[in-house]
């Protein structure tokens, strides 16, 4: 916050300094100087934002310095970006309009304000009925003018590096909202800097404690992880430089939240993360051409693993293929001196631009007016066939989007040689639906190199697809299962939409015949009674069971029932609208403040709250409540993965929680890993029943080849214990790991 002390003439200082440093920046970069009109725009938004503060206490204008500063220095734009940033607020917080900025600054960054504006205040709202609609919005708007979406992407960072501003309810909404959307987005964009921090700042701020935790054991390993780095880079420096090579050998440390991810995906402490660190080097370029970089990067390579003994299975040869987001770079693991695997990345000072700033570093590389705008408008080609879906479900929405933006990508060929990019794990249908709407909705199997195989076949990097058709084959529901790619996906939804509708129209006149065969009047009255009786939710399931023939009609389902009859057929309204559930959405808001910290407690055996199943929260664990339809507070853990959906779509049903009052017992799972031999197991059991009294619901042990696994459920009252029992167990002779599963 602000220190009440400060006088306008200081607060006048420190906004002039922040502009002196973003034109610092600016004029030492290689952009043409048009400092005039960035000093114009500067001026605009300083009169139009006066007076006005951010939450911290300081002036608002230092938020579009501070956007503008990251768009120039960060990701490496010109004065139009930078003049963009310092006005990206000014038309949705004060009177200005759109035409007011198109009559100062011209038509180009009036169109960029314009796009900024209108996906304004996040990619999603607190209604999840227009969140998809949002977000689409956000990447058509990418069509018009790339830079909308860099600058935005600025924007988000800048937001991230002051949410200790914020109350902790809407930490949760935009921390979760950053990391579901934001930084995929600048995963996929090639915003790798960004994107780490990104994660980082998410991660600050779902589990502080955590990440204070692993920040301190970093700064604890510096020392001895230096000492390491120089035995290891000693003799490869020695060749390099008999090279005669102008290069920068440093270490880069993993961030704490992929530190934090492998540690509970592979259920291991900190001090069991081997690959901590990876090495990176960097030559300088110029005057080469994109030939000898490729050729420098092999002859580095070659040196490398003349040294030291290489991990045959990960070698990552992104120059040959470059990725997507045009990252290109030679990755090879080898075996340290320490006998760990140490990662080096081998790049030229061109490539680790492109790494790091993403697509805007290609235009320092570049010639000429409209370059910029060619290089994203070619990411954005690969989301056209999702954003024409129109898909009703925003979650859905998302996660094929995010499947699009997380992709790892395989390359693969046509018949005739033509190269196909799809994701890791895409199957013979993918191929065919990217190729064609109609390939896909007719494909019959393939031939991959030649060879016949399934539709569900997965695709390697490399292979040759043939795609083999009937005119009689039609989709079916069950070929989502390995159908991955965003465009397949999209397209076999839209085919089973429309094969669905068919048979609807079907349905429907088949129940139409029917009564009229029988002489009973259409009524919604009939009509409510059969979708009652058939037990189906509304009349669309009616006519689709009727025309699939899994219904079928009798006199009986259009008989109304004697009033001395129990079945009451208006126990259920399938024409009841979503405005009962809107208002009782809004009734259960009001009664709980997701404001204030909500105190999970148990009284008479009664929970005000419900434990999620997804996750299985405990006392003690960082919780997040979620407040759904009916008004109940759903416990999530903080670093659940239905929860990021929900944080992401559903910000304004967040409560923050605290557990307080409880007697009841939950349910945990260990998991154990160790030798096995006599006793252990006896060890074990002692451990958890007599020792510490806890009671054991199920065991499962497995053993082979010496080794044993065992996953343990037991009723505790509180994270506290679970952890003691876990620290217990692993003092066990010949236990090697006791960690809580999720």
């Amino acid at each position: 916050m602000m220190q009440n002390n400060i006088t306008p003439e200081m607060e006048d200082q420190m906004v002039e300094q922040a502009y002196q440093n973003l034109l610092n920046g600016y004029l030492s970069s290689n952009h043409r100087k048009k400092v005039e009109v960035i000093d114009k725009a500067f001026k605009f938004a300083r009169d139009a934002h006066q007076g006005i503060r951010r939450r911290s206490g300081e002036p608002y204008i230092m938020h579009p310095i501070a956007v503008a500063t990251i768009v120039n220095q960060e990701i490496g734009l010109g004065s139009t970006s930078i003049s963009a940033a310092l006005l990206h607020d000014v038309v949705e917080d004060t009177d200005y309009t759109v035409e007011d900025i198109e009559a100062q600054f011209g038509k180009k960054i009036a169109r960029i304000v314009d796009g900024l504006t209108k996906i304004s205040g996040g990619i999603f709202g607190d209604k999840a009925s227009v969140q998809a609609e949002n977000f689409r919005k956000l990447l058509l708007t990418m069509s018009e003018d790339v830079r909308v979406v860099l600058i935005k992407m600025a924007d988000r960072l800048h937001n991230m590096r002051t949410l200790s501003s914020m109350p902790p309810n809407k930490q949760y909404k935009i921390a979760g909202e950053t990391l579901y959307v934001y930084a995929p987005l600048a995963h996929r964009l090639g915003l790798y800097a960004i994107k780490t921090e990104l994660e980082d700042l998410s991660f600050k701020y779902n589990h502080p404690s955590e990440y204070e935790r692993i920040q301190g054991k970093i700064a604890a390993s510096e020392e001895a992880r230096n000492e390491l780095f120089s035995r290891f880079s000693a003799p490869i420096r020695e060749r390099l430089d008999n090279m005669g090579l102008k290069y920068e050998f440093t270490t880069r440390v993993k961030s704490c939240n992929s530190i934090w991810n492998k540690m509970q995906t592979k259920h291991i402490p900190f001090e069991e993360v081997y690959d901590l660190y990876a090495a990176r080097i960097v030559f300088e370029c110029d005057g080469m051409s994109e030939e000898d970089e490729n050729d420098m990067c092999w002859k580095i390579y070659r040196q490398v693993t003349s040294i030291y003994i290489k991990h045959p299975d990960r070698v990552r040869d992104w120059i040959t293929t470059p990725k997507v987001n045009k990252y290109r770079a030679l990755h090879v693991t080898v075996m340290g001196p320490d006998g760990n695997w140490v990662e080096v990345q081998i790049r030229s000072r061109k490539m680790d631009d492109i790494a790091e700033r993403g697509f805007a570093a290609h235009w320092k590389y570049k010639i000429g007016e409209g370059e910029e705008e060619a290089e994203l408008i070619t990411w954005l080609s690969t989301l056209t066939d999702l954003l024409k879906d129109p898909q009703p479900n925003a979650i859905d929405f998302l996660d094929t989007l995010k499947l699009n933006l997380f992709a790892s990508e395989i390359v693969v060929f046509t018949p005739q040689g033509e190269t196909i990019t799809l994701p890791k794990d895409a199957s013979v249908l993918d191929m065919a639906f990217t190729l064609h709407t109609d390939l896909g909705t007719h494909c019959l199997a393939g031939k991959v190199n030649h060879k016949l195989v399934p539709r569900s076949y997965k695709l390697r990097s490399g292979d040759q697809i043939e795609i083999l058709t009937s005119k009689t084959q039609v989709p079916n529901a069950d070929w989502e299962k390995y159908v991955v790619s965003p465009k397949g996906r999209t397209r076999l939804r839209a085919a089973l939409r429309h094969q669905r509708r068919l048979v609807i129209d079907q349905g429907e006149k088949i129940f139409m015949d029917f009564l009229a065969d029988n002489k009973v009047e259409f009524s919604n009255e009939v009509l409510s009674m059969v979708i009652t009786r058939q037990d189906v939710t509304n009349k669309e399931e009616l006519f689709y069971k009727i025309g699939n023939k899994e219904i079928k009609l009798n006199v009986d389902m259009v008989k109304k029932r004697e009033p001395g009859n129990r079945f009451n057929w208006w126990r259920r309204n399938p024409f009841k609208g979503k405005e009962d559930v809107k208002q009782t959405t809004r009734e259960a808001s009001k009664a709980i403040d997701t404001k204030a910290i909500y105190r999970l407690t148990t009284q008479d055996g009664k929970s005000n709250y419900q434990i999620a199943d997804c996750c299985h929260p405990i006392p003690g664990d960082d919780t997040v409540g979620f407040i759904n339809d009916a008004g109940e507070v759903i416990v999530h853990k903080m670093d659940c993965p239905t929860l990021a959906r929900l944080k992401a779509s559903y910000g304004s049903r967040l409560v923050q929680t605290h557990w307080e009052d409880h007697r009841d017992k939950y349910l945990a799972t260990v998991h154990i890993e160790g030798i096995d031999q006599k006793g252990i197991l006896q060890s074990i059991v002692n451990i958890i029943s007599t020792n510490m009294s806890i009671n054991m619901k199920q065991m499962n042990v497995t053993a082979d080849q010496g080794v044993f696994s065992c996953d343990l459920d037991v009723l505790i009252s509180d994270a506290s214990v679970v952890n003691n029992l876990c620290r217990e167990i692993k003092k066990v002779k010949g236990v090697n790991s006791a960690t809580r599963m999720s």
